[in-house]
């Protein structure tokens, strides 16, 4: 499958599970020394070869159509860790809710309430508000002091990594059944994984998770 298919066949897949409402959110694939991504107001259920902005490493605009303006979120996470090879940003509605919200902690805003989100997401801290477009959003994500492969933006979304778009649309999806597990359980006493057992999930699955102090 060319990254063109495969990013027309993730936009589907996020359409079909209700994580992308109207033309919202975007995908990217690293395709060489260039991120093919989808361009600004393009719907992901229907992504078409045209729909796509070829992008430099550095973010500069090389082709295709306009850039969707969250791209610095995008370059900031394939300058990050060169094992990130595709970049999942959502306006799905648990994750938006729970960037609402003060975060569990400051190095991430998701309870650990399920083993799931611990193996397949690891930590997910708030980054700050900034205006959907700012480039800062990009600085945020790059300057995060904490080992990350998913972060919550304050009242705006989410923004996840991976190997490749198959496993960057299964870690947003997981994201997103984390944060409405997190919104069902709000203020009933729940009962969260301890650090013990988040310790020995992040290890056995190489997971990201800072233990709290």
């Amino acid at each position: 499958m060319s990254p063109a298919d495969a990013l027309a066949d993730a936009g589907r897949r996020l359409v079909a599970a209700g994580l992308s409402p109207g033309s919202s959110g975007n995908v990217s694939v690293l395709d060489g020394d260039r991120i093919l991504i989808s361009g600004t107001g393009s719907s992901l259920g229907r992504l078409s070869e045209a729909d796509l902005a070829h992008v430099g490493l550095d973010g500069t605009h090389l082709g295709g159509a306009r850039a969707s303006k969250e791209t610095p979120l995008h370059v900031a996470f394939y300058r990050r860790d060169a094992a990130f090879r595709a970049v999942v940003h959502l306006h799905s509605p648990h994750a938006v809710a729970l960037a609402c919200l003060e975060p569990w902690a400051v190095h991430n805003a998701v309870p650990p309430l399920t083993p799931y989100f611990v193996m397949r997401v690891g930590q997910a801290p708030l980054l700050p508000y900034r205006h959907p477009g700012d480039p800062a959003l990009g600085d945020d994500l790059l300057a995060a002091p904490w080992p990350l492969r998913a972060a919550l933006l304050a009242s705006h979304g989410a923004v996840v990594a991976g190997a490749d778009l198959d496993e960057a649309v299964d870690r947003a999806t997981e994201l997103e059944e984390a944060c409405r597990i997190a919104l069902l359980t709000a203020g009933s006493p729940r009962r969260e994984l301890t650090p013990d057992q988040i310790a020995e999930l992040a290890r056995r699955w190489d997971s990201p998770w800072t233990p709290e102090p």
